[in-house]
């Protein structure tokens, strides 16, 4: 078996085929190529297309369209056709060589294929024996047909050497017999031809299957239509469509740019468009208001309008001749002959005021000058810059006055806003009481000058300071009295002026001050002082500028008031919170205390200390902070400076006297808010301190407030840790605790409040540590040079806060200054202890008030025998000029005063007791009570006990 034309009796012979493949079934396997002819359809027939593409088709738009093509009616259409044109030849070109080229490549691609599926069948296992078999048929036809259907060829068919068949796809082709000259595939070489078949061209490849002795045993005969191998053109034909739809479009774009361009040429119109628009524009050029000039390159004019020659007032029959030539000023025949370009070059002409714009038209082709009419503009244009700068004036006086709450500041930013640009100089006065904050009463016309400014330093006006009162009058006095501006053009002329001081009148006159302006300062229906405007290098003042030095003085007038306001009341709380802080601190002998007050940058602050003797030569030492400024502040901290007075007269421990304070500060928040106001005393702190000199003893307690610093003799500094409640209104009740330090003689308590060591951007922990590296370089230092150290380490400026300072050295008395003795439980004593007393006070040299004190004693001792229990004791302490007795015992009854009438035997001791003695009380402790009397060491104590038992008698 050889060719596949060998097998083919469609062309060739009769011999018997598979059927062939329809046109319906084009994607199926094709058979064999001789089933073409064994239907009746002659291999390679015509296939027919559809209806439209045949000879009678019918495309009479497309002609139209080709027609209207062949004539364009434009440049850019014609460009477009040829782009057209070349396109399309190009993609021709293109796809023909692609077509060429894929019709080759498939040919070879389905020899290939055949070739290795026939080589594959041959040499694969079993076939060789299968051919020299007893049945081939049945052993290689299920192979055959599954190999072509794996690979997809047409066919594949085994041949016995003589050429029957033994596998086809159509089992009735098998065993017959195929004549055809097959000698090169026995022989070893593989056969190929290439055919047309009713499905196309086709390829078929012939091998021969060699058994082990090298004997050819059979054929194998392999078929590919052409057209089963995949077409390159079907991948490739869209992108070559897509690009010349691309060069088309491109081709298009580049067609309606050069009509556009075309059509700015020419601005779209026709001959009849362009005569229309030709005398439009003449007419519009010879109507127009403004002088139009056309010149060529050598300064010979083209054309000129109406209005050039009339504002030239050129001849008629101008044109052609040089602008030179004209009878025109020389400067602007120079600039319209040069050609130069020139933007509102202003020249008079006759009594004309032109403003000149030339503008060139390409190198030596010319230009184009028109000409304006500016004579009204121009002077409207100098009102109205007058006008701009007043309001400028306005806009500038309306940010720079009243920048501080100041009054002599906001004058003098009045004078400075004003002075040069609306007067040479200006001055300020003010009434008395103004400056003092209060209100003006308008009984004098006195007023003091408070500012002034000019452009010399040496103008003959009355200096700063000085107490000035205007005669009755005088255009100041006018203003004053009748609240409206005054204006004297000219001084030199104004007789009452002069007469107020005529000497000073002829130095501001001669020194050039020409006029001036007087506008009272006025707010609220209220005259607060009066403002002057001189000028001696400006124009003198016209009717018009009496409007802006009004507003001007109306806007100062009003920062004036509030800044004055506003010094009332800081003056109001300044004196509140001075007259609420201690004035001069007493003298002790437990303390030496220095102190400091510095406010803050806002002005009046609820920050406060105090120092507050108490019985047995004690003393409280106390530091507050009410949060907030101003006058709610100063009288909170007055309220609790008072609060502290007061329970401190209680001689209460400082755990329980802050816990009364919580308790105050609660009741006065409640209070506030029930009333519906919204200040709050919430936030307050407090430090209270007890310091005892006889035993050194320091009881603290703090409320949310910063604790102590405490330098040693040594002068280390340390700070002790003191517990800490919440601030006052706060707590909720909780309790405050107390700590208690021993004090060697010589130490240094400091208390401070936070402004002292907080600050804005600064961690209070680095506040403590300046703090002590402050307190450890005054060792040996007195206590006002340590307070000022210590301010000027931590405050480099004005502090954001108030801030407190007490430092307080502490002293220990002698023990020869204190004498105590326990009183045993029997009346009998009382005389034995009052002996002893006595002559302790001799010893002190106190024998004057023995007597008294023997009284005072007899009645305390004898009261704690009977109505308390043991342990009782008697401590008598000497302190400068005071001797205080007290008596403890194991009881907290208090005892109370009252006056027992004349048929009473008893009741008499504690009132004797309180007129004997300064004063006296009771102070509980942690085990019972001490009540104490405080004697003065003076000498009259026994001349006012005489008295008193003559007056009982």
């Amino acid at each position: 078996m050889g060719k596949l034309g060998r097998y083919a009796p469609a062309s060739r012979r009769g011999d018997d085929v598979p059927p062939k493949a329809g046109p319906q079934e084009a994607g199926r396997t094709a058979g064999p190529p001789e089933a073409g002819r064994a239907n009746g359809r002659p291999e390679g027939g015509p296939t027919a297309g559809p209806p439209e593409t045949g000879p009678t088709a019918r495309r009479p738009s497309a002609g139209r369209r080709l027609l209207s093509l062949r004539k364009p009616r434009t440049v850019a259409g014609q460009v477009f056709l040829l782009q057209l044109v070349v396109v399309l030849l190009l993609i021709a070109t293109a796809v023909t060589a692609l077509l060429i080229q894929d019709r080759n490549r498939a040919i070879q691609e389905a020899k290939d294929r055949s070739l290795v599926a026939a080589e594959s069948f041959a040499n694969a296992r079993g076939t060789a024996e299968a051919m020299e078999s007893d049945d081939p048929t049945a052993e290689l036809q299920p192979h055959a047909e599954a190999v072509r259907k794996k690979t997809g060829v047409d066919y594949v068919v085994a041949l016995s050497p003589y050429g029957f068949r033994w596998t086809h796809p159509d089992t009735d082709q098998i065993g017959k017999h195929v004549s055809t000259s097959y000698g090169q595939a026995l022989e070893g070489e593989p056969h190929q031809t290439t055919f047309d078949s009713s499905l196309g061209k086709a390829v078929d490849s012939t091998v021969a299957v060699f058994n082990d002795k090298g004997t050819a045993v059979g054929l194998v005969t392999v078929g590919v239509t052409v057209d089963k191998v995949t077409s390159v053109v079907q991948q490739q034909l869209p992108v070559i469509l897509a690009a010349g739809g691309v060069a088309l479009l491109l081709a298009a774009g580049g067609s309606a740019l050069v009509s556009g361009r075309l059509r700015r040429q020419t601005r779209g119109l026709g001959p009849v468009e362009m005569t229309r628009m030709y005398e439009h524009h003449d007419a519009v050029l010879h109507a127009v208001r403004e002088g139009v000039i056309i010149l060529d390159g050598d300064g010979r004019l083209l054309l000129v309008n109406d209005e050039a020659r009339r504002l030239l007032a050129l001849p008629p029959e101008v044109e052609g001749r040089p602008v030179t030539g004209l009878g025109l000023s020389p400067a602007l025949a120079g600039l319209l002959g040069s050609g130069r370009a020139a933007t509102d070059k202003v020249f008079l002409a006759g009594d004309t005021l032109l403003a000149v714009n030339v503008r060139p038209v390409g190198p030596r082709e010319g230009s184009v000058a028109t000409l304006r009419d500016t004579t009204e503009l121009r002077a409207l244009a100098g009102r109205a810059d007058v006008a701009g700068g007043r309001l400028q004036l306005l806009y500038e006086a309306s940010t720079r006055i009243g920048t501080t709450l100041d009054m002599k500041r906001t004058a003098e930013e009045l004078t400075e806003v004003t002075v040069p640009r609306f007067a040479d100089f200006a001055t300020v006065e003010l009434a008395e009481p103004v400056l003092q904050g209060g209100e003006p009463t308008g009984a004098s016309t006195a007023m003091r000058h408070v500012a002034a400014a000019g452009i010399r330093a040496d103008a003959p006006l009355d200096p700063v300071g000085t107490l000035v009162s205007y005669a009755p009058g005088n255009p100041v006095a006018t203003g004053i009295a009748t609240g409206r501006p005054v204006l004297v053009a000219h001084l030199a002329s104004a007789d009452d002026w002069r007469a107020q001081d005529p000497q000073r009148a002829r130095q501001v006159i001669a020194y050039g001050i020409h006029s001036m302006i007087s506008v009272p300062l006025q707010a609220r229906g209220q005259l607060l002082g009066v403002v002057e405007f001189w000028r001696s290098d400006q124009d003198p003042f016209e009717p018009d500028d009496v409007s802006p030095a009004e507003e001007l003085a109306t806007r100062a007038a009003v920062c004036i008031d509030n800044a004055r306001r506003y010094t009332r009341e800081h003056t109001t709380a300044v004196t509140l919170q001075r007259s609420l802080l201690p004035g001069a601190l007493p003298e002790l002998s437990a303390l030496e205390v220095g102190h400091r007050y510095l406010p803050a940058q806002a002005g009046v602050g609820g920050d406060w200390y105090d120092v507050i003797p108490l019985p047995g030569a004690r003393v409280a030492l106390v530091v507050g902070d009410v949060v907030g400024h101003g006058l709610h502040a100063a009288a909170t901290m007055g309220r609790l400076r008072t609060a502290v007075h007061n329970f401190a007269a209680l001689d209460l421990p400082p755990d329980e006297l802050l816990a009364h304070l919580d308790e105050l500060v609660t009741r006065i928040d409640d209070d506030a808010a029930a009333e519906g106001r919204t200040e709050a005393v919430t936030g307050a702190t407090c430090l209270y301190a007890v310091y005892d000199p006889v035993s050194g003893q320091c009881v603290l307690a703090r409320a949310g407030h910063p604790g102590p610093a405490l330098v040693s003799p040594d002068g280390s500094v340390t700070f002790p840790d003191i517990p800490v409640a919440p601030p006052l209104g706060v707590g909720g009740g909780l309790p405050s605790e107390k700590a208690v330090l021993r004090l060697a003689a010589d130490s240094r308590l400091v208390l401070y409040t936070d402004g002292l060591v907080e600050a804005r951007g600064r961690d209070i922990d680095v506040g403590l540590d300046m703090l002590r590296e402050a307190l450890a370089g005054t060792h040996g230092a007195t206590l006002d040079d340590t307070c000022q150290t210590v301010l000027d380490a931590m405050l480099r400026t004005r502090p954001s806060d108030d801030v407190a300072l007490l430092v307080a050295r502490t002293r220990l008395l002698d023990p020869d200054q204190v004498a105590e003795w326990e009183v045993p439980e029997d009346p009998a004593a009382v005389a034995r202890i009052r002996a002893e007393a006595t002559r302790r006070l001799e010893s002190w040299g106190l024998g004057e008030a023995a007597f008294t004190t023997e009284l005072i004693l007899s009645e305390l001792v004898t009261n704690a025998i009977r109505y308390g229990k043991s342990p009782i004791r008697l401590r008598l302490l000497r302190d400068h000029d005071s001797l205080f007795c007290e008596v403890g015992d194991g009881t907290s009854t208090s005892p109370h005063l009252r006056r027992a009438t004349l048929t009473d035997e008893g009741g008499r001791g504690l009132f004797l007791v309180a007129q004997l003695s300064r004063r006296w009380g009771t102070r509980y402790t942690d085990r019972g009570k001490i009540i104490w009397a405080e004697q003065a060491i003076d000498g009259t104590a026994a001349g006012d006990v005489g008295g008193l038992l003559m007056a009982s008698l």
